[in-house]
């Protein structure tokens, strides 16, 4: 007798221990069986009503759900600023991912003197929403800013989009004039003044990430939501980063997006990071991946300060 991957082999036969634990719960408490959760398997995102160093507003309601944006404000704020903003979204296949992933932006966007907002959006996994909702919500969380800019002390004519991987996505919808491919989903009032984008999904046809295996293999959701489909011919300056060993967001995929942008006049920026894969600026790629991440940082100043964006003066800590 021996045990072979939760399975029990008795004289040639394989039996389910799984199987025969499910049923006799299922005999002597006539209920379901719960999840028999392996070693490997992770505990559920949990979605956070507050994070530290920031304040959380409500931007949008679906149902009974309360979706919400984390605000940081630098050191001297005041209602009376006219402050730029970067509103952040992290990243996760539109599957996975909370604001606790983009928060850290935000955070470093108060410390170049800018208001920073980390936004919620509706993941699969956690708020069972669709690549679409997902759009939705990020246009929707920047239509709030520029609806609160005088409580938030910005400028609603100065927010800069920024997102990694799928973050980087809904951000440059947010950037789109025409109605998303989501329900109820109008564009914001003011389009973004720049957009700063990390290894970002942009085409999300098969030759890109996620095609229609993504899209409930629906080939024409999956060309609603692409963006160099349905980007208008100009767009906000714009600066890409991604490196070209990426093997979930094909490289070729922003310099695609980089040459349609140029062509039409606009200006973007594509950084490029040899050998690299996915999330490069991460700590899983050691060294390289933090010098990753220090380039990233000065060159986002140096794209912004060229906007008028970050002031050229020393910049301040955040609240």
């Amino acid at each position: 007798m021996k045990t072979l991957n939760n399975r029990l082999v008795i004289a040639g036969l394989s039996i389910s221990i799984t199987a025969n634990l499910n049923s006799a719960w299922a005999a002597n408490t006539n209920v379901s069986p719960p999840a028999i959760k392996s070693a490997a398997a992770k505990e559920p995102e949990v979605t956070p009503r507050s994070l530290p160093g920031s304040e959380p507003f409500v931007f949008r309601t679906v149902g009974t759900l309360e979706l919400r944006l984390h605000v940081v404000k630098p050191l001297g704020w005041s209602k009376q600023d006219r402050r730029p903003c970067l509103v952040s979204f992290f990243g996760g296949g539109w599957n996975s991912g909370t604001p606790e992933r983009s928060i850290p932006w935000a955070k470093w966007a108060a410390s170049q003197g800018l208001v920073g907002i980390a936004p919620d959006y509706r993941t699969r996994d956690r708020l069972g929403g669709t690549p679409e909702d997902c759009v939705s919500d990020a246009r929707a969380a920047v239509r709030w800013v520029e609806e609160h800019a005088n409580e938030l002390g910005i400028d609603p004519r100065k927010i800069i989009s920024m997102g990694s991987s799928a973050g980087g996505h809904v951000a440059a919808w947010t950037a789109i004039p025409s109605p998303g491919p989501g329900k109820d989903d109008p564009a914001p009032k003011f389009l973004p003044a720049a957009l700063v984008l990390l290894n970002p999904v942009t085409d999300t046809k098969d030759t890109g990430y996620g095609g229609t295996k993504r899209f409930g293999k629906d080939a024409a959701r999956a060309l609603a939501s692409s963006v160099p489909d349905q980007m208008p011919a100009q767009m906000p300056p714009t600066i890409v980063f991604h490196a070209t060993a990426d093997k979930t967001v094909p490289y070729a995929n922003s310099v695609a997006f980089r040459d349609q942008l140029v062509s039409h006049s606009n200006r973007c920026e594509l950084v490029t990071f040899e050998g690299l894969g996915h999330s490069y600026n991460s700590s899983k790629f050691g060294e390289a991946g933090k010098a990753a991440d220090t380039k990233t940082r000065a060159d986002v100043v140096k794209f912004l300060s060229s906007l008028g964006l970050i002031e050229k003066q020393t910049p301040l800590a955040p609240k």
